[in-house]
């Protein structure tokens, strides 16, 4: 049976930097959906929270949608894009105001079964 099915999760407007975002996914593209939960698990940055739910949430959709079984669900493509960053300003001296961007990003992720 060589008729590959990727199935794909995006999550959006994540309140996090893409490029802190991208370190983790870095070490998890192209591992099973096991290995990666436990890789996920032990790294030490804020960004694996949101991740390890996109990843939940795209192992769920292969389950539920195409019947496919998690034990043969490898991650194909993940990344991040940039979202639209969040204007705040900060009041500095003189009456002058001081510009601050906070990041979005949003991550994309398409497994595809192994059988």
């Amino acid at each position: 049976m060589s008729n590959h099915i990727s199935v794909k999760a995006v999550a959006k407007y994540i309140r996090m930097s893409p490029h802190k975002v991208r370190r983790v996914l870095d070490q998890i593209r192209g591992r099973s959906y096991q290995e990666t939960l436990m890789i996920l698990e032990f790294l030490p940055y804020e960004a694996t929270g949101p991740i390890w739910q996109i990843i939940h949430s795209v192992a769920a959709n292969a389950k539920n949608n195409y019947n496919l079984d998690k034990k043969t669900i490898i991650i194909d493509q993940i990344f991040a894009d940039e979202g639209p960053k969040l204007k705040r300003i900060r009041p500095r001296a003189q009456g002058r105001a001081y510009k601050i961007l906070k990041p979005t990003c949003h991550i994309t992720v398409i497994i595809k079964s192994i059988v």
